[in-house]
């Protein structure tokens, strides 16, 4: 007889998808006085016996994230410290520290290691951060495991945003994916591309600036544009309908999008890890420097689910990167 499947529920984890995998597992996770915001949101925010924090975990993996045959170890260890910064700044904090868990193969160059530390301590920097401990292991590919913590004194969710409130992003979008095509072509240039999917350029100033202007709900793209608004629009029962007109295309992207046969703008909307936010705010909110209007917050309709509009249509293909496809 076949064995029987075991666990809380059928399918694998590509089944299943990132996100309906976080939710089984967190299902059997307790409750503390303690935990203010948990699972669910870029950061976790905890109260501790003199204040609080926030804190974060993220996993970079040798092949999947990264190849050393494209980028050098200090640029890897600055785009697995801006990953992990940003989600800071996405809950409208500042990070203070880092700790870093790494696994590497035993004929790695111990100056490559190195190198990676610098390239973390650069990027943390840009904040006023610093890699406080980890731990080291052997593995078969690079694995980079980071957890981050720091300071925000309004937490801003995802599950805040309201009908009425205005779309806005701050930061590039599109540059890091339209890198990732380039170099998967087996080009280099335009070296602007390359650069940003190398090392990203999170907008650091934006997401305190945002929480003190008010804003109702907020999130990094890391995944895409329209896939991480889709988490907020579920998280806040809302659909969100943006505008492409208000949204930038740059002139590398319009570069890379004539000479590898590829839609701008769904560089744009799809392609993650440029680290830019998204966040909504009250109409009549003054938004601070930098952040760009690009959609509105809308009510769901009846019978419908919340959602992700492009100029009031769905969007036909991926909305963004799936961890298991």
């Amino acid at each position: 007889m076949p064995a029987q499947q075991q666990g809380p529920g059928p399918g694998t984890v590509s089944d299943v998808g990132e996100f309906g995998l976080i939710d089984r597992v967190t299902e059997a996770g307790g409750t503390s006085e303690r935990v203010l915001i948990g699972p669910g949101d870029d950061a976790a925010h905890v109260r501790t016996a003199d204040g609080t924090f926030v804190v974060s975990t993220d996993l970079l993996v040798e092949g999947r994230h990264f190849r050393r045959d494209w980028s050098t170890a200090l640029e890897i260890g600055r785009k697995a410290a801006a990953a992990n910064l940003s989600d800071v700044n996405a809950m409208g904090g500042v990070a203070t520290a880092l700790t870093v868990g790494l696994g590497v193969p035993a004929d790695t160059p111990s100056a490559w290691v190195v190198e990676l530390a610098k390239g973390f301590e650069q990027e943390a920097a840009v904040v006023g951060a610093h890699v406080v401990g980890g731990d080291m292991t052997a593995s078969d590919v690079v694995v980079v495991a980071v957890t981050v913590m720091g300071d925000a004194p309004r937490p801003v969710r995802r599950s805040g945003a309201l009908p009425g409130d205005v779309v806005a992003v701050a930061g590039r979008l599109g540059w890091s994916a339209a890198g990732l095509a380039t170099l998967g072509r087996g080009f280099r240039s335009p070296k602007a591309v390359v650069d940003a999917h190398r090392v990203p350029t999170p907008p650091y100033w934006a997401g305190r600036a945002a929480a003190d202007a008010g804003a109702t709900a907020m999130i990094d793209v890391s995944d895409g544009l329209l896939a991480d608004l889709g988490h907020v629009a579920r998280a806040s029962g809302v659909v969100v309908d943006l505008r492409t007109s208000a949204l930038t295309i740059d002139v590398p992207l319009l570069t890379v999008g004539e000479a590898l046969g590829l839609d701008p703008l769904s560089l744009v909307l799809t392609g993650g890890e440029d680290y830019a936010l998204a966040a909504t705010f009250s109409a009549p909110t003054v938004l601070p420097d930098g952040w760009t209007v690009v959609g509105e917050v809308r009510h769901v309709p009846e019978g419908a689910a919340p959602s992700v509009l492009v100029d009031g249509a769905t969007w036909e293909g991926e909305p963004g990167w799936r961890h298991w496809r």
